[in-house]
Parts: C-alpha cells; structure tokens; sequence
C-alpha cells in the first residue's frame, strides 16, 4: 500500500474533509491495513462496529439477509467509508459487506478517530459543526416526509368514510 495513495484517498471521503494533509498522512499511518480476496467478507451484518473502515482498492457489494433472502443493497468503490456512525458511537454493522474484487481497505478504529479528534480540537470542532448541519437537513427532511404521510393517513380516512357513506 502507498501512504501518498491512501491519504489522498482519504481525502475524498467527505467526514474527513476537515482535515489537513499531516492529520490525513498521520491517520493513514497509524490506521491499519486490509486485505480481503475477491468473494471475501469485509465484515458481517449485526457484527460489532468499533471503527470505519475506507476501501482504497476494489469494489465492495453490502448485503442485508442470510442466504436466500440475501439482497444487495449497493455496490461501492475507492474512497467509500463504510461505518461513518461506529468512529463516533458503539454500534453493529447494519449489513454484510462483500469484496467483489480482491480489495485493500484501511480500517479506522473509534479509538483511534477519538485520539485525533482530541489531539485537533479545530478539526474536531468543523467536523462537530458538519455533522449538526447534516442532522437539521435530514431531521427537516423526515418532517417532510412526516407531513406527506399525515396527508396519505388523511386521504385515507376521508376515502373510508365516502365508502361507508355509500353502503349506507
């Protein structure tokens, strides 16, 4: 794996956009490196999250399901960062993950994201201000969706009624 490669990977996901190229070259550094041959699992879904983990080579398909009711849910290349959410948070892999290539990944362990965070409070701080942002965008996005609902559940009351008005 070539370092210069990995951090200008790195630099394209968009969590570490804040980040400056010694933080990026620190935190390819110190990550560590996968490797997975093709038809190979990255990880399985309910699997314990402790970090994320960024493909730098390959591709990967996520799959939620077990055997027959196994069902792809995208397929992704370089610079994608599978656990945003597990850098910052306890949790378990939402879904299977699976090299459709032989694929190299860097994995980014939580503790390790803390440990940059607290030494870079600026970054820390951008990153904190990014993540607020996306979560008004998405939370006023839910309540239009929420809206759009109550207007269905109306709908289908009012179409309730006219029925049962009509067998009256």
């Amino acid at each position: 794996m070539s370092l210069a490669r990995d951090i200008e990977i790195l630099r394209r996901v968009p969590l570490l956009s804040q980040f400056t190229e010694d933080q990026l070259r620190l935190l390819a550094f110190s990550a560590e490196t996968m490797q997975v041959s093709k038809g190979g699992t990255v990880f399985n879904e309910g699997e314990r999250a402790d970090g994320g983990i960024v493909l730098t080579i390959g591709k990967v398909q996520l799959e939620t399901g077990m055997g027959r009711d196994s069902r792809p849910r995208g397929t992704y290349g370089p610079g994608t960062l599978f656990g945003e959410n597990a850098l910052m948070a306890e949790g378990k892999r939402p879904a299977r993950a699976v090299a459709l290539e032989n694929c190299e990944l860097i994995r980014i362990r939580r503790a390790l994201f803390s440990r940059m965070l607290q030494e870079f409070p600026e970054t820390a701080r951008k990153l904190y201000v990014d993540k607020a942002n996306e979560f008004t965008t998405a939370a006023a996005a839910l309540a239009r969706v929420g809206h759009k609902l109550d207007e269905v559940d109306a709908l289908n009351e009012r179409h309730k009624q006219e029925v049962a008005a009509k067998r009256s």
